[in-house]
């Protein structure tokens, strides 16, 4: 089977190396000549907005994927016209805008933090003149790995918050005074049957993924309410493939923070630490296979490598210890690469 994914990053990189020993053939397609897929699939390179260039992709292609999704969704609406894309480009109608997210997901009985659409510079003033306090102010589209945000309150300038909102409409949403930020992530096949991965427990830095910890301790109701999230929002959009929700612990309860629709950064883990990888799933969900057994193997820790690997001899003589090393050229604040270290036989 000949699979197509738009967007070349690591994320792709990684879906290609989980199809192969399946018998799987990849394409990739990016705006970057140095996109790191294309170390391990034939590139194209051209612009996503361009559906001419993406059609011709897409010729001898059995299904289209993506590992970005702030892919246009007109791109992808042009291709289902001759060849399958799964996910189905009518979820980026609502992961792509962080208004429509928390909409959907406030729809669907899942509790999210307080927020308000700001237009403008003008109309952020007037919210913080009736509604003083401490906020993070985003972008409501294109923003991830902390950009696109700005804090505000506590005696912070608001010199950079008044410059986003007038830059692109945003949303303000009031600080959510979480205890822990945590990561389910799932896979739906297209006949509805969804396997759900341990609750991952996340710590950023600096608005980036510094490392996830799985299975995540936590209370024991929480592993089902938060695949109720996840396949609440899945069987809303009709969604095949791997899916992730970022949320908060709040007290007792797990809220709401943002979607995913493809593999995440926090799912990197279940390369070793899984029976079957998120990658893996995706790839047999969107060929119509059978789904694999999403049971964690053992405890582990992933960490990201930010801005240059460790020197990789360094690295190599720790035990259970596993380099992922992206083939990205080192650049601050840039994911170049992840450790999987198996800790423990797992006991959930």
């Amino acid at each position: 089977m000949n699979i197509g994914i738009i967007g070349g990053g690591q994320l792709a990189r990684m879906l290609a190396l989980a199809g192969y020993p399946l018998g799987l053939r990849f394409r990739v397609y990016d705006p970057s000549p140095e996109a790191c897929a294309g170390q391990v699939a034939p590139l194209t390179v051209g612009a996503f907005e361009d559906v001419a260039a993406l059609r011709r992709f897409a010729v001898g292609l059995d299904v289209v994927t993506f590992d970005f999704e702030n892919v246009p969704a007109a791109s992808l609406r042009a291709l289902v016209e001759t060849v399958r894309v799964a996910p189905g480009p009518q979820i980026l109608d609502v992961a792509q805008d962080r208004v429509a997210e928390k909409t959907c997901a406030r729809e669907l009985g899942i509790p999210c933090g307080a927020r308000w659409p700001v237009a403008d510079a003008g109309a952020l003033t007037a919210l913080l003149a009736e509604r003083p306090g401490e906020y993070v102010l985003k972008t409501c589209r294109f923003g991830y790995d902390g950009k696109g945000q700005a804090r505000i309150g506590a005696g912070r300038s608001l010199a950079a918050a008044l410059a986003l909102a007038d830059a692109q409409p945003c949303i303000l949403e009031a600080l959510v005074p979480f205890e822990r930020e945590l990561s389910i992530i799932a896979t739906r096949g297209a006949n509805g049957e969804l396997r759900c991965y341990p609750l991952t427990e996340n710590r950023h830095v600096d608005g980036i993924l510094h490392t996830s910890r799985a299975p995540a301790p936590q209370h024991s109701d929480w592993q089902a309410l938060a695949e109720g999230y996840i396949r609440a929002i899945a069987e809303r959009h009709d969604y095949v493939g791997t899916l992730a929700l970022e949320l908060f612990q709040v007290g007792e309860s797990l809220w709401f923070n943002e979607m995913a629709p493809r593999v995440h950064n926090s799912g990197h883990w279940t390369i070793e630490g899984a029976v079957c990888s998120q990658f893996e799933n995706h790839l047999r969900a969107i060929c119509g296979w059978p789904l694999g057994e999403t049971r964690a193997r053992a405890a582990v820790l992933m960490e990201n490598c930010i801005g240059a690997m460790p020197p990789i001899a360094s690295l190599l003589g720790g035990e259970d210890l596993h380099v992922h090393d992206y083939g990205k050229v080192p650049r601050a604040g840039r994911k170049v690469g992840h450790l999987t270290r198996l800790l423990a036989e797992a006991t959930g």
